[in-house]
This record gives C-alpha cells, sequence and structure tokens, in this order.
C-alpha cells in the first residue's frame, strides 16, 4: 500500500482527492491537513509516502511545508507532490527547489491522480517533456548560472556519457526514451540517472532538470 497525506486548506478537495485515492485500490490515506503547519507535523508523524501538497493555505503555504518536509530526517523518503494549475506556474519551480517531486492540475481527471501518486512513488518526477518546457522558459532561464554550479554542485564530476544523458533529462525525456536516442538498454540508462543524482545531489529527475538551467548547461529553448 502507497500511504498519502492529503494537504489542502479545502475540506471538500481534501475530501474529494481522498475518496479518489481510496477507491483505487493499493492507496491508504494515512492523514489529511488543512495548512502548512498542520502538514509538517503530520508528515512526521506518520512518514508518508507521498505527500499530495496544495501551494496557497493560511499559517504556512505549500512551499514552505515542502521545504521543511523535505529536509527533515523523517521526510528522506516522502516525495511531495504539489496539487495547482498551470497558470501558477512561478509556484511549481519555487516548489520544485523546496523539494517536491512534481505536480499535477487540481482539474485533472481522477485515474491521473492516482497514477501521479503511484509515479511519485516509484521515485520518478511527474513532469512532461510540453511541462518541463513551459516551466524552464517562463521562469528558470531568468536565473543567473552560479559561478560555483560546476564544483560545488558536482557536476564537474560527471563522465562525458552522463553529461548526455544529464541534457537529454533536461529535455524531458524517460529513461525509455534516453535509452532510444542513444542505443543503450533502458537499465543502463536509469543506472546513469542514478549516478548522476547522487553526483549532482538531486532528489529526482525534477530536481536534475532544475540543477541543469540553473547550471547553464543548458538555457531555455536550446
Amino acid at each position: 500500500m502507497i500511504t498519502v497525506l492529503v494537504v489542502d486548506d479545502q475540506p471538500l478537495v481534501r475530501q474529494a482527492v481522498r475518496d479518489i485515492l481510496t477507491d483505487s485500490g493499493g492507496i491508504l490515506v494515512v492523514g489529511e491537513a488543512s495548512n502548512g503547519r498542520e502538514a509538517v507535523r503530520a508528515a512526521a508523524a506518520s512518514a508518508p509516502d507521498v505527500v499530495l501538497m496544495d501551494i496557497r493555505m493560511p499559517e504556512l503555504d505549500g512551499i514552505a511545508a515542502t521545504e521543511q518536509i523535505c529536509a527533515s530526517p523523517a521526510g528522506s523518503a516522502t516525495r511531495v507532490l504539489v496539487l495547482t494549475t498551470f497558470e501558477e506556474d512561478e509556484y511549481v519551480v519555487a516548489a520544485l527547489r523546496a523539494g517536491a517531486s512534481g505536480f499535477i492540475g487540481k482539474g485533472a481527471e481522477p485515474e491521473d491522480i492516482v497514477r501521479a501518486v503511484h509515479t511519485i512513488h516509484l521515485g520518478d518526477a511527474l513532469l512532461s517533456s510540453a511541462a518541463t518546457q513551459a516551466l524552464v522558459q517562463r521562469f528558470v532561464h531568468r536565473r543567473t548560472p552560479r559561478a560555483d554550479a560546476w564544483e560545488g554542485g558536482g557536476l564537474a564530476r560527471l563522465t562525458e556519457r552522463e553529461r548526455e544523458v544529464f541534457l537529454l533529462v533536461a529535455r524531458g525525456l524517460t529513461n525509455q526514451e534516453i535509452a532510444t536516442e542513444l542505443v543503450i538498454s533502458t537499465h543502463t540508462a536509469k543506472t546513469h540517472v542514478n549516478r548522476i543524482m547522487a553526483k549532482v545531489h538531486a532528489r529526482d529527475r525534477a530536481h536534475l532538470v532544475i540543477r541543469a538551467y540553473e547550471s547553464g548547461l543548458v538555457t531555455a529553448g536550446s
């Protein structure tokens, strides 16, 4: 069973999401929270596999709550999936930097929400190629690459092949697509991605994308 904590300041939204996840089978909602402070406490108490996190909430917003959950030792295995809309791209980028593993719109179909929880739980980032491009072009490219990004961020330790894979991840390609592009096995592609994440200290693919653009390895539109 995948354990989930549902966080939203609207009771009707929490109930709807709880019903969707419970009815799907294989997912257990272990708690709810109506604001960021409650979410941090609930996550520490129940150590859920996935937190479905709203952004705009009273007392403590979802971005700050995500950062606290992901930074805590108890939250090292917890993945945060942000509930948002595409009109809030700027908040999504901030949430990804805080440690979230992806996002999904509140208007998504029930089966998409269930699929998103399973995707995040498997350790993948919920970022399609189209979503990645939209986020990067609107926000990430505005940041000035840090001078220490290569050395301090671990990018200088990447092999030539790992750098190739890194670029493909930044474009939003899946392991299967990377394997096809480089004519390697899917297992090998996954191994490269895992090694890259370890070297650049990224939690998942979402953060690899952010690191790629922040470091200047790739630029918006490249």
